[in-house]
């Protein structure tokens, strides 16, 4: 895309969105510009921001489904509607799909293949056709949309342009990292277009929840999985929100929305790696009562030291330890040093003083995330994309759970798994643990510095017999061999120590 072009569908795509219910935290009144409404006629406020976004196409739901992880930037109103935005688009011609195929397989499809159906629904990378397999074994097979690759590259490198144009206007606007987030949002979008990706997220997740008896992962069938398409065991399930054929069912709403909950949290503190699109079109329930989830497109990740960090701050929250929570935030670099730590305890004391009080259904833990994170703005902090993930995601799980189950009380359903991750993460014997671990590994380098200090020394002699043949002046020698030889010595314990602290 040219500047021209841009900036061209940076004015349409301005008329379009004005026209369109946004918050006025937004869009403020006093920038709106009288030179559009010009152009626009009458202004008629009959869209949603969610369904502009679902007019533009694909590539704009996918950047509405990430601006949802961001109320930082659009707000906590429009990030929970966004939250929301499915990505459903019409199909594509069987024929097509039967085209890639035979394309990927170089065989017919009758050849990989004993039956295969109409498409059954339809994403803006991907559709799902229903097929059989080995006589008996019906499976799912997902078609990567022709093309998709290419309208993706032409409107990431709009969104590029967008953020470096927000950038140079508001420089203040760097640090919620536009162009960071559209690196992360592109290089997520190009694993969902790669199908071997999603089928190891698969297979991670059966790995990780095979011992939990409530929740069931498709399996993938790995000899009919390509970049292209992906093949997997079909399971049969009500949809999670179809309420009253729940009910008929004999399926108890409370405890579908306990499990919906449990899932989530052990997925994402427990594993470390979460679903992070648990919407009610990706949940079903099979005839054992067991939750089913299905596409695997957006997965979250949360490393050893996020988890740590939430672990430490949920805990400072509930015990109303509100400067160790601060602290941590602070340890963990994520508050910028000039910043004042009291005043950080003071901002997390008005998150948790006005949960005190309250009956625990009316707290809602999507909410004490997203004002956790809000509190990264006043402080100047930078975001966390995963961290950030993990509450839209949260968001939109509790409000499937609360739909099952209006009277919903998140902590007790909560309290299990999270009070047994916090006691595995941040509990003495957990600690002592990682200190052990820790000693253990600065013992092992120690053990290897006599070798090491030997060979210095070794070196060292050799090296100064070459410069004693070649200089007279045996003290400027000595003095420069010395040198070698302690700073050789000291470059030894300084890779311990960095080992212990890593």
């Amino acid at each position: 895309m040219t500047y021209f072009s841009n900036l061209y569908q940076t004015i349409k795509l301005g008329i379009l969105f004005y026209n369109c219910e946004l918050p006025e935290k937004f869009v403020p009144l006093e920038k709106k510009s009288n030179l559009i409404r010009i152009f626009r006629g009458k202004r008629k406020k009959n869209k949603t921001f969610s369904n502009v976004l679902e007019s533009l196409g694909p590539s704009y739901i996918k950047l509405g489904q990430f601006l949802a992880t961001r109320p930082d930037i659009i707000g906590r109103e429009q990030a929970n509607e966004l939250s929301f935005l499915q990505d459903n688009l019409p199909t594509f011609n069987k024929d097509i799909s039967i085209g890639i195929i035979e394309s990927e397989f170089n065989t017919k499809v009758e050849d990989v293949y004993d039956e295969f159906g109409d498409a059954i629904a339809a994403a803006s990378i991907a559709q799902v056709h229903r097929a059989l397999i080995n006589k008996e074994q019906k499976v799912a097979v997902k078609i990567l949309r022709p093309s998709v690759d290419r309208k993706f590259k032409k409107d990431f490198e709009y969104f590029y342009f967008i953020a470096d144009l927000f950038e140079k206007i508001n420089p203040e606007l760097k640090r919620l990292k536009f162009k960071d987030s559209i690196m992360t949002m592109q290089r997520s979008v190009q694993m969902e277009m790669d199908l071997r990706f999603e089928a190891a997220a698969i297979s991670e997740i059966s790995n990780n929840m095979q011992t939990d008896d409530e929740y069931v992962v498709p399996r993938v069938f790995w000899e009919k999985t390509t970049k292209k398409i992906l093949t997997i065991e079909w399971i049969d399930g009500i949809s999670i929100k179809d309420r009253d054929l729940l009910i008929k069912n004999g399926f108890n709403l409370k405890e579908l929305a306990r499990i919906v909950i449990q899932s989530f949290l052990t997925q994402a503190l427990r594993n470390g790696f979460f679903h992070a699109d648990m919407h009610q079109g990706n949940l079903l329930v099979n005839t054992d009562g067991k939750l089913v989830i299905l596409d695997f497109g957006i997965m979250g990740r949360l490393g050893e030291k996020e988890q740590n960090f939430l672990a430490e701050i949920l805990w400072g929250l509930i015990t109303k330890n509100y400067k160790r929570a601060a602290e941590i935030h602070f340890e963990a670099g994520y508050v910028p040093k000039d910043q004042r730590l009291d005043e950080f305890s003071q901002a997390l004391r008005a998150i948790g003083e006005p949960l005190t009080g309250k009956k625990a259904n009316d707290i809602s833990m999507a909410n004490v995330l997203t004002q956790l994170f809000e509190v990264t703005e006043q402080f100047q902090m930078e975001t966390r994309p995963e961290l950030l993930l993990l509450q839209k995601t949260m968001v939109v799980t509790e409000g499937v759970a609360r739909d099952l189950d209006p009277d919903l009380n998140m902590w007790d359903i909560a309290k299990p798994v999270v009070s047994k991750w916090i006691e595995e993460k941040i509990s003495p014997e957990k600690k002592i643990k990682k200190t052990i671990e820790d000693i253990s590994k600065f013992g092992s380098a120690i053990n290897d510095l006599p070798e090491l200090i030997h060979s210095a020394k070794i070196a060292n002699e050799n090296f100064h017999k070459i410069l004693d043949a070649k200089d007279k002046n045996r003290e400027k020698q000595n003095f420069f061999m010395k040198s070698i030889f302690w700073i050789i010595t000291l470059f030894i314990l300084l890779s311990s120590i960095i080992i212990l602290l890593d």
